[in-house]
């Protein structure tokens, strides 16, 4: 036996210990020698899709964005109308603002939509919610699509700010869809998520495809900010813990799932765990599979912030980043993950290396305003990007000769008061 036919084992049996686990309240653990045969498959995931069983899964699952009291009467949703169901018992759903969308949604494999808007925050939106945003190759294959495209695509990443990251429907990401990816062809699915490089990461990508819809969001020269919800378990946590910040809600529910099935975090865990928690508490997290909430989740440094609204408040953060230099923000994502974990030679030749570029740029904002005391500079765009607006014509700065030549071919006028 291979093995990739060792590892579709695993998923096979897995498949049958996710359907089985999340109808409970509590999780127990899988206990690998009874392990069922293929046959009982079917038979697990038709006994998930009954109604009473959804019922008690959103029950024991979803957030409850209001801290009713005891004594007030809650309800579950429907599949009619899966958002809110009453006052008292509301589900909370991030909903992003997008009263300035700046072109039209771009919509990759029916699993992640890419929103653009005008004033620079880019909303990354994974579309799967009847599924819970669960894993298949279709998904694993769009995420990696929307990261790529937002790197490489000049149409999308021109005015590229901020972008935020968060799942449609009741949960952010619950992980591998194990009955997809097995039940549709495990060796060639399992051949393609784990062949290094992907397609994804282009000439110069270190990851597989598991592995580059977490770890390509890292390469993006801006912020990437994710609002979790309901469930963020196995790959979706990893997928979480490739931005470059987390906002939750207390009652999230986070977990590295690997380990109950016999598997290991494979997404790009290993980078990123190491950055965020100890290694004592990302062996215990690994190695038991436990469940924890997004209160405990914020205490060991899973997420950065617990929030009643993470939506409000990853926009929030995005408007102060926008109000600062790109040049600066994008510099300062690229140290702290280039040094995190260097020799402090690295450490200290990073700093000084992006420190020379800033100033370049700050010295040439300096000599403008010096030059150009009527005009209104502001930061827009990336390296040596910087546009400005003026009050008066360009054309009467006659007197300027060269320099404004040299403005002229290295500056857009963006426009005039």
């Amino acid at each position: 036996m291979n093995m990739i036919q060792k590892v579709s084992n695993r998923l096979i049996s897995a498949s049958y210990a996710y359907a089985s686990t999340i109808r409970r309240s509590n999780f127990r653990p899988f206990c690998s020698q009874q392990q069922p045969a293929l046959p009982l498959l079917p038979l697990a995931f038709s006994k998930l899709n009954t109604s009473a069983n959804k019922n008690q899964y959103y029950h024991h699952h979803c957030h409850h964005r209001s801290s009713s009291s005891s004594s007030s009467t809650s309800s579950t949703p429907t599949d009619n109308n899966p958002s809110i169901t009453s006052k008292s018992d509301t589900y909370y759903i991030p909903k992003p603002n997008l009263t300035n969308t700046a072109n039209n949604v771009i919509n990759i494999q029916n699993r992640v939509k890419i929103i653009p808007t005008d004033d620079g925050i880019i909303h990354v939106l994974l579309s799967r919610p009847t599924k819970l945003n669960s894993l298949d190759m279709p998904m694993f294959e769009a995420i990696a699509d929307a990261a790529s495209r937002l790197k490489n695509d000049p149409t999308l990443n021109k005015n590229m700010r901020v972008i935020l990251l968060s799942g449609e429907g009741r949960a952010f990401c619950t992980g591998l869809d194990a009955k997809s990816v097995t039940l549709s062809g495990p060796t060639k699915n399992l051949d393609k998520l784990l062949e290094r490089p992907s397609e994804f990461g282009g000439e110069d990508g270190l990851g597989n495809l598991a592995q580059d819809v977490c770890y390509l969001w890292r390469g993006l020269p801006v912020p990437v900010i994710t609002c979790l919800h309901g469930m963020c378990f196995g790959g979706g946590l990893q997928v979480a813990l490739g931005a470059d910040m987390r906002f939750s809600t207390p009652d999230c529910r986070f977990s590295i799932m690997e380990s109950r099935w016999g598997l290991i975090p494979d997404m790009g865990a290993s980078l990123t765990l190491r950055e965020l928690v100890r290694i004592d508490v990302a062996k215990e997290l690994t190695m038991t599979g436990r469940i924890v909430d997004g209160l405990e989740a914020e205490k060991i440094g899973l997420v950065t912030r617990c929030v009643d609204d993470p939506m409000e408040e990853a926009m929030k953060v995005a408007k102060e980043i926008i109000e600062r230099s790109p040049d600066s923000v994008a510099a300062t994502k690229e140290l702290f993950q280039s040094t995190w974990v260097a020799d402090e030679d690295t450490c200290l030749k990073k700093e000084t290396d992006l420190q020379m570029k800033l100033i370049a740029t700050w010295y040439e904002y300096q000599c403008l305003f010096l030059y150009f005391p009527q005009v209104h500079f502001h930061f827009y765009g990336f390296y040596s990007n910087l546009h400005f607006t003026c009050k008066q014509c360009f054309m009467q700065q006659e007197s300027s000769g060269s320099l404004w030549e040299t403005v002229w071919g290295k500056f857009a006028i963006l426009s005039k008061k």
